[in-house]
């Protein structure tokens, strides 16, 4: 049995899909899931996923499409006794913490998941846990990346950069108002989609030959704030006009869903990149990582 945490999520949803597909029994956990009525909140975007330095909200996530078989449960990574009765029996974790985890007892959890007989597990790290180790808002990342190695455990850490479903946060302003508002307008990063995540993560989970690995997770290349709105309008059939922030206005913003530790490191990374950040990532999938252009429309009724 393999246990999905983060179930109702951006890379949460796609994974637990492509283990059931591929006939796994899967466990689905979350904060907001019910045994009866699948995944029914929001989705939020892995930790150095909804933006490079934290998430940002997604889209609504409802409980359609729920997979055969899966067994959904609610349970709190930050709570690690809460997920007892979950791994109990499982073979294999999925690791993802909300935000920048500092609230989360990686320890405990381990343990818990141990007890259980997980002998596996995949944690959703962050690139910039790599990339700037020593950032308020990433340590506490960097911490559970090391409890994990410490763990015992058969391990693998993925590190993606930004996602692309960062762009639910321009979701409403384009309903509305035909509108992108975002700074750094022309700073390019090789933001990756979810399901490219979600495919590595099952990879990792199923299949020998990634223990004890750090996989770095971007797209096919740079891509820019404006060229994205963009691209949005293309999709949409009609013009969608980019309005620059100033890095006040946006952090203004980020701190109406983030912490100011968090919202201070996403502003770095996506105003002042690392050359590491801006790098795409080597082939894990055997095939291209999807463009933002793939994410977009599979998604574009969120922008209609």
């Amino acid at each position: 049995m393999i246990v999905v945490t983060g179930a109702t999520g951006n890379v949460g949803r796609p994974l637990v899909r492509a283990l059931a597909q591929a006939g796994e029994e899967v466990t689905a956990v979350s904060r907001g899931v019910s045994g009866a009525g699948g995944p029914g909140v929001p989705g939020i975007g892995a930790p150095g996923g909804g933006a490079p330095g934290g998430g940002v909200p997604g889209a609504g996530i409802t409980g359609g499409g729920v997979p055969d078989g899966v067994r959904y449960r609610r349970a709190d990574v930050a709570d690690a006794e809460s997920l007892r009765p979950v791994v109990d029996g499982a073979d294999a974790l999925f690791l993802l913490v909300s935000g920048a985890g500092a609230h989360v007892d990686g320890r405990a959890v381990l343990d818990v998941a141990k007890a259980g007989g997980v002998r596996r597990v995949v944690l959703l790290s962050s690139q910039a846990a790599g990339t700037r180790p020593g950032s308020p808002s990433h340590a506490p990342l960097r911490v559970l990346e090391e409890v994990v190695r410490d763990s015992g455990l058969e391990w693998v850490i993925l590190r993606p950069g930004g996602f692309h479903s960062n762009a639910y946060a321009w979701a409403e302003m384009v309903r509305t108002r035909r509108t992108v508002a975002a700074p750094f307008g022309d700073v390019g990063l090789p933001l990756v989609d979810p399901a490219d995540i979600a495919e590595v993560a099952a990879a990792a989970l199923r299949e020998d030959g990634h223990a004890g690995r750090v996989h770095v997770l971007t797209g096919p290349g740079l891509s820019t704030p404006r060229e994205r709105a963009a691209e949005i309008g293309r999709a949409l059939g009609e013009p969608v006009r980019f309005a620059e922030q100033t890095r006040e206005e946006a952090r203004a913003q980020m701190l109406t869903f983030m912490p100011e530790p968090v919202a201070d490191g996403t502003l770095a990374i996506i105003g002042e990149p690392t050359d590491a950040e801006r790098s795409v990532s080597p082939d894990i999938l055997g095939r291209p990582a999807r463009p933002f252009s793939d994410w977009l429309h599979r998604h574009l009724a969120a922008f209609r």
